[in-house]
């Protein structure tokens, strides 16, 4: 049984010593990067002579592109602070879907060679917990070689995955505030979509919301619903709220029942307490909030995520705005593709139906296909709903026009009239060809 390194101070820690030049090295995103090692990776970068980072979110900008001058940047996101290196061509973006990360780190096809982790203070057991976050770090956790730990004494105790002295190599004892994910308050046009939403959301339904202002205001906007569940890749403040509110119980959830399940926290001072040493709270690895057999078991599994555009067919963009890779393939897919498995569940992609005087809602995607038209999902946007399951193309054409903000319902009428007649008016006009060529 190993023993750990164990320092004091931070200032002590000789990370050259542990990495190597060309590792690459992983930690958690926003509230669970340990930002005491992270600062000493920068700050010590040139030292070691350069190596790469995978990284996620973060809720801080933490790397800049000044960092890069040693470092390469690797990331499933452009989102957040990554928008900076993203725009200055710095980033290296890994387009998988998000239950794809822990295989290919364990399968050697994206190899962690150092694990950077946030834990909170052993318990009378010895065990430390990996606090505010898990996602991908189980996986880097069984094939990495180094493993340096800042056990920071202001980190809750969560009911999550628990290493003990033998699974560390260095130890860094360290007291300061996580960082904490604040987000803006919603705007008129987000209570408008999220009222749209609450339509569709159904009493015992098991939820999954992804991050920013427009899922904290459907998930406001849903305090008259009894007995919700959560099962997310993360959780934000919002969930506290419904939870203290009696909405969110997890009574009826197909498993998991009385507990929420998700991969990080994401937020505030607030959100930490409501964690700490909650056993209805549980947060666990990818392999597991993104296991898409576990989501479609969930009856009444409710996916809500939201987009940068959606095309006239259903096809989502969630990756690329105005030329660049600001947000993810992320999760998803995988979320939505669970909720259209599960018995009575609901697939959703929300958005606004403008960005400024930009169209959300257009004839084709500036970029990639994030979601295509066959994962079709229902649409909202603050002027309606669009069930597109089941909808051929030409119906889904005119449901999403009537999405679309009432200044570009025009041009998007004119785009689909220049794609040419329906296949049944082909059809009908092909076949009288036919007929006056045989009568000729």
């Amino acid at each position: 049984m190993r023993a750990p390194r164990c320092l004091d101070n931070i200032d002590d820690l000789d990370i050259v010593e542990w990495i190597q030049a060309g590792d690459r090295v992983t930690w958690g995103q926003a509230c669970s990067e340990p930002l005491s090692l992270t600062g000493a990776l920068l700050d010590q970068r040139a030292a070691i002579g350069g190596c790469e980072v995978f990284i996620g979110l973060g809720a801080q900008a933490t790397i800049r592109p000044e960092h890069t001058d040693w470092l390469e940047v690797l990331s499933y996101t452009g989102a957040g602070p990554n928008a900076a290196l993203s725009r200055a061509g710095l980033l290296n973006v890994l387009p998988s879907h998000y239950s794809d990360y822990p295989r290919l780190i364990t399968s050697g096809r994206l190899p962690v060679d150092v694990v950077l982790l946030q834990l909170a203070p052993a318990d009378q057991f010895g065990r430390y917990s990996l606090s505010l976050g898990d996602e991908w770090l189980s996986a880097a956790l069984e094939s990495a070689r180094t493993v340096i730990a800042e056990v920071n004494h202001q980190a809750p105790w969560t009911h999550s995955r628990t290493l003990t002295d033998s699974d560390l190599d260095v130890l860094v004892h360290t007291s300061h505030p996580p960082v904490e994910f604040v987000r803006r308050h919603p705007g008129e046009v987000e209570r408008r979509i999220a009222e749209n939403v609450r339509e569709l959301v159904q009493d015992g339904a098991t939820l999954q919301v992804g991050l920013g202002t427009l899922p904290d205001a459907i998930l406001g906007a849903l305090q008259e619903h009894r007995d919700l569940g959560i099962h997310s890749g993360a959780i934000g403040d919002s969930a506290v709220t419904l939870v203290e509110a009696g909405v969110i119980t997890n009574a009826r959830k197909s498993t998991d029942r009385g507990q929420i399940v998700t991969g990080a926290l994401m937020g505030t001072r607030r959100l930490f307490t409501f964690a700490k040493h909650n056993p209805l709270l549980q947060i666990r690895d990818t392999r597991y909030t993104h296991d898409p057999e576990r989501l479609a078991m969930q009856t009444r599994f409710t996916a809500i995520n939201s987009a940068f555009e959606v095309d006239l067919t259903g096809q989502v963009n969630a990756e690329v705005a105005s030329g660049h890779y600001v947000g993810a393939v992320g999760g998803s897919i995988d979320f939505l593709r669970g909720a259209a498995r599960a018995p009575d569940g609901v697939p959703i992609v929300a958005l606004q139906a403008r960005a400024g005087d930009q169209p959300r809602i257009v004839a084709s995607l500036s970029g990639p296909v994030s979601t295509p038209r066959a994962d079709a999902a229902i649409v909202v946007t603050e002027f309606g709903v669009a069930d597109l399951r089941g909808m051929n193309l030409r119906r889904r054409q005119t449901a999403m026009v009537a999405l679309a903000h009432p200044d570009d319902r025009e041009a998007l009428e004119r785009a689909i009239a220049a794609s040419g007649p329906s296949p049944r008016l082909r059809s009908r006009q092909s076949g009288r060809a036919h007929v006056d060529r045989d009568n000729a």
